[in-house]
């Protein structure tokens, strides 16, 4: 046989036995099958039904739940598909011939393990982000979420899913309980899914945050996210062997103004630690700039009285925690080559 000999048909009893059973009536068409031909199959009673437009569920029963996600993203990309020839045995498409979408929103959550968030198979509906400017409708199973921009997918079980930020703001925006979307916010914090500012960016550049439901379950995340961050610096302090600090003091002058609230101070060293967990939101606002002048404003008052202040996020805490202790190990030992520092009255918050 050469190059170009022309690809047999499958048999149709073969077409069903791989782990795939759904396809494109393009992907069809390429194993010999023509649309006259599937469309008798998918009739009422048939061995096959259309479970979305242009996309063939190759048994008559109920889909499963990755079937039913192999079909959304197969309705997405399937004029991509048209014309391209399929190889024997190839049951399994690329990830490739998604195009650019993936799932999002509960659905996504779900393969990323949210407990919170109901299994695919239980949905009416799977969310797909496609770019903004595909000419697509929602229908049937499919709900399509339109960006400008795109973000990278993760792969999970070979289904190109959406990172869990903008999984949940996409989730977020079609849940009006409260308490649902506290338990799926709560867990992207408390289950290591990501840090509660970037949740918070997603959110807000969904404009999701004029929401009363939403704003108190960012409260929520927030403080989650500040108590994770603080048993982590625990974690520093006292897995790496660094001196025990007063926890969550108030700096000030004898007798004069108020420094700062810090969350660890080592006095001798006149060494203090602050977590930052402000949560960012997309654009530059005047409350933010406010706070970030607040902020420049102490920490260059607090170095002119000879106290290093040393700063910390939650991700670096959650990502890099020895390195972390390092870095404080370093403004501590660095003491000993600097000048006194002021005196400063410490209290407990």
């Amino acid at each position: 046989m050469n190059h170009d000999t022309p690809l047999s048909p499958r048999p149709l009893h073969q077409l069903c036995d791989g782990t795939r059973r759904v396809l494109t009536q393009a992907q069809l068409r390429a194993r010999g099958v023509s649309g006259a031909e599937t469309g008798e199959r998918c009739r009422p009673g048939g061995p096959w039904q259309q479970l979305l437009p242009g996309v063939v569920l190759l048994h008559s029963g109920p889909p499963t739940g990755e079937e039913r996600l192999h079909a959304v993203l197969l309705y997405t990309a399937r004029e991509r598909t048209v014309g391209v020839p399929a190889q024997p045995g190839a049951d399994q498409p690329p990830v490739s011939s998604y195009g650019e979408a993936m799932i999002t929103g509960l659905a996504a959550l779900a393969l990323h393990g949210f407990s919170a968030a109901p299994p695919p198979a239980s949905l009416d509906v799977l969310d797909v982000l496609v770019p903004r400017l595909r000419r697509l409708r929602s229908t049937g199973c499919a709900r399509i979420v339109r960006t400008s921009v795109l973000p990278v997918p993760e792969q999970i079980a070979g289904v190109p899913v959406a990172p869990v930020p903008r999984a949940l703001a996409d989730a977020v925006a079609g849940l009006d309980d409260a308490g649902a979307v506290r338990l799926l916010l709560t867990e992207a914090v408390r289950g290591g899914h990501c840090e509660p500012a970037a949740v918070v960016r997603e959110l807000s550049g969904a404009k999701l945050l004029n929401r009363p439901h939403v704003v108190d379950a960012v409260d929520s995340l927030l403080a989650e996210g500040r108590a994770l961050a603080e048993a982590r610096l625990y974690r520093v302090v006292r897995e790496y062997g660094l001196p025990e600090p007063f926890w969550n003091v108030d700096l000030r002058l004898p007798g004069g103004p108020h420094l700062g609230v810090m969350d660890a101070y080592w006095p001798e060293q006149a060494v203090a630690l602050e977590l930052d967990t402000r949560a960012p939101r997309p654009g530059r606002r005047p409350e933010d700039e406010a706070e970030w002048s607040e902020y420049a404003r102490r920490r260059e008052h607090l170095e002119r009285l000879g106290v290093t202040v040393v700063h910390l996020t939650p991700r670096k805490l959650r990502d890099a925690l020895e390195q972390q202790a390092a870095v404080v190990r370093t403004a501590l030992m660095a003491a000993a080559d600097r000048d006194p520092a002021a005196y400063v009255v410490v209290r407990p918050r």
